[in-house]
């Protein structure tokens, strides 16, 4: 939304609405109620988001007009369909049409985007952004998006907005973007990508947070859409820990709904009803009950801090976390 934000919206003089706190304080429907009172026409939300506020009754969405809006943006991570049907039909009265966007700071554009002329699919990012060589690759730096598999999200080429060095120095931006394919040299964007049958493209998380079990990767979001699908889970992540039988098992996170109760039999229904959804491979070894995620500013759920603390490694820079207590709780999970 940055690019909409510092650049667009300076340019045709439009007006930025920003507020402070929780979206969920001190009722459910703090945004909905902004929208109503300000008249608010773009609205730009995450996911992660969208998942918490609809598992409130629709009445707290219902009650307001949402009729000003005429976009409703995201960005920042994968969708699951049924949180995107909801956003759309609930929130865009199935008019608004969501602008799901990957970019970036150090792009300040979008690689990959809805254009006017496309129609949309759920959950997709349409396709390539003005101006952008985009690809999705191998690990060996092999187009595979014609053959519609899931791979690395490239630029082939830089585009004018790119930035051309950090703050760190040049070695450090080198290192970062340009070093993991050479020959030729390619963004390395950091996501995994798919374009599929129809031209649509897609985003499955960050390609160091896929989870590659027994030979097959999915997304976490994919793991965590099918958590939510049960009527008592709120909210869900899962990470990627290694395993001596499948290089990779599944470890699930999950805050429940008020007045669920944890239970050994809960945990089962949640990994058989991933085993459904995804194939057994994927059903989590473990499944871990908390109050909350540790998640960023912006509302993106932290999965590599989450890793790191259920395998006891370094965390790392956490200078981008909003709430620094659930850390604890993420420790202390059973």
């Amino acid at each position: 939304m940055g690019p909409w934000t510092l650049i667009g919206n300076h340019t045709f003089g439009g007006t930025i609405f920003m507020y402070e706190g929780a979206p969920d304080y001190p009722e459910p429907d703090r945004f909905w109620s902004m929208i109503d009172r300000h008249k608010l026409t773009t609205f730009g939300i995450s996911p992660t988001a969208i998942r918490a506020l609809r598992k409130y009754d629709d009445e707290w969405v219902e009650k307001h007009d949402l009729s000003s809006l005429r976009l409703l943006g995201s960005t920042g991570e994968p969708w699951d369909p049924e949180s995107w049907m909801w956003f759309y039909e609930k929130v865009g009265r199935s008019e608004a049409p969501i602008i799901n966007i990957s970019g970036g700071t150090e792009i300040c554009g979008c690689f990959l985007m809805p254009m006017p002329t496309q129609p949309l699919k759920p959950c997709s990012l349409g396709g390539p952004g003005l101006g952008m060589n985009i690809d999705v690759v191998n690990s060996q730096g092999e187009s595979v998006a014609d053959d519609h598999e899931r791979g690395f999200l490239v630029a082939r080429d830089s585009c004018p907005s790119m930035t051309k060095s950090l703050w760190e120095g040049d070695e450090r931006y080198l290192n970062t973007y340009w070093s993991t394919f050479k020959d030729p040299p390619m963004w390395d964007h950091g996501d995994w990508a798919q374009k599929d049958e129809d031209g649509f493209w897609f985003l499955h998380g960050r390609a160091d947070d896929a989870l590659n079990v027994a030979g097959r990767k999915v997304g976490p979001a994919e793991v965590e859409g099918a958590l939510i699908e049960h009527e008592g889970v709120n909210q869900a992540a899962a990470v990627g820990v290694p395993d001596d039988t499948t290089g990779t098992a599944v470890v699930a996170y999950v805050v429940l709904e008020d007045g669920v109760d944890v239970s050994d039999a809960l945990r089962e229904e949640l990994r058989a009803l991933v085993g459904e959804e995804l194939g057994k491979p994927f059903r989590p070894r473990e499944v871990l009950f908390v109050d909350e995620f540790p998640k960023t500013q912006s509302g993106k759920i932290i999965r590599r801090a989450i890793s790191a603390l259920y395998q006891g490694e370094e965390l790392g820079d956490m200078s981008s976390i909003e709430n620094p207590e659930a850390l604890e709780e993420i420790e202390a999970a059973k």
